[in-house]
């Protein structure tokens, strides 16, 4: 459970460096904005995608590090 702990804060703070230089996590190329009037509607495909991605690398460390 310690290394787990420890991996989402080191994730978190990757992910906050990132944000803080400027990366345009929720703003990439694939996310999808549609105004119309007062309406506005955002759908974040390529967001979702990445986020999965990284998700699943951080399920298959962790599940090699506890088989260790």
């Amino acid at each position: 459970m310690g290394k787990a702990l420890i991996l989402f804060g080191l994730l978190a703070v990757a992910v906050g460096l990132l944000i803080n230089f400027g990366v345009p996590i929720g703003r990439l190329p694939g996310d999808f904005t549609v105004r119309r009037g007062n309406f506005t509607f955002y759908l974040p495909l390529a967001t979702s995608l990445l986020a999965s991605v990284v998700l699943t690398l951080v399920a298959a460390v962790l599940a090699y590090l506890s088989k260790r």
